[in-house]
């Protein structure tokens, strides 16, 4: 007979195991993690149609773009030039003039590798578009419907008055910049900081890019033109449409790190299964 030892002292507390997430975030999750990746390698294809950005109605004056990937030639070579407001940035290899899939140089915004299909083909990549982010609406409605009616909204991500009193507000930034993470009865619960990130994602950043999106559908705009008024013109709405993108992508990652610098596998666990084992607080 084998005798198995644990590390663990007789008189140890046990690690508590809860079910931290449920069936429907699971599933709305997950399903996000693939649709809006391929929408925004789709939507990077389409930028690179035109890969400028400005603000108005249908862009007075387009000539001076306030954000423009190109090539600069002067001196007789070329290199990936990001112009944004007043400032140019060098980014060749990356933006403006990186190399395609057969390894040659070419001119275009974004790099083959992350766009797609990954040649320049607008009308398929406006196809793969379109459909993604109607699959991306349905799967938001469900979250939202359900999670208002089950309560997960107002139990998991509405902030309370005690979590936005300055003092605690205070503390859980403190935390996050000395990436301690909570432990104990905290972690079986959202922190404040994650509660405002999560909202402002879901109720203002998503919202805001499939508002944008729907205005440039020339259907949707001729349907209900108030839109185009509502985001500032056309390409107001196209520039908002890239920034929000944007945003999104920079919480993605930042979310990301929180997830490896928490534990990756307990985390990711708990979005699979919803098992999730509550951090205890070292002792000694």
């Amino acid at each position: 007979m084998t005798t198995v030892t644990s590390d663990l002292a007789p008189d140890a507390p046990r690690p508590e195991v809860i079910r931290r997430h449920g069936v429907v975030v699971r599933i709305t999750h997950w399903i996000n993690v693939v649709v809006i990746s391929l929408l925004l390698m789709s939507g990077l294809n389409i930028f690179n149609a035109h890969p400028r950005l400005y603000w108005g109605q249908a862009g007075a004056d387009f000539d001076r773009p306030w954000l423009e990937l190109t090539i600069d030639t002067a001196g007789g070579g070329a290199r990936g030039v990001a112009h944004i407001g007043g400032a140019d940035i060098t980014t060749t290899g990356l933006l403006g003039l990186s190399r395609g899939p057969d390894g040659h140089w070419q001119i275009q915004g974004f790099p083959s590798w992350a766009t797609l299909p990954a040649r320049r083909d607008l009308a398929t990549a406006r196809r793969w578009h379109f459909f993604l982010a109607w699959l991306f609406v349905i799967n938001g409605a469900a979250y939202w419907l359900i999670g208002l009616a089950g309560g997960h909204l107002r139990r998991d991500i509405a902030p309370t008055r005690r979590d936005l009193a300055p003092r605690n507000l205070w503390r859980s930034i403190v935390d996050h910049l000395r990436l301690k993470h909570p432990v104990g009865e905290e972690a079986k619960r959202y922190n404040v900081l994650q509660k405002l990130a999560y909202l402002a994602v879901i109720a203002l950043l998503l919202p805001a890019m499939v508002l944008t999106g729907l205005t440039l559908s020339p259907g949707v705009d001729a349907a209900i033109p108030q839109l185009t008024t509502l985001f500032g013109g056309r390409q107001s709405a196209r520039a908002i449409h890239f920034i929000t993108a944007n945003l999104i992508v920079l919480f993605v990652i930042v979310h990301l790190v929180e997830v490896v610098l928490a534990g990756a596998w307990n985390e990711i666990r708990s979005m699979i299964t919803g098992r999730y084992v509550v951090p205890m607080e070292k002792h000694g």
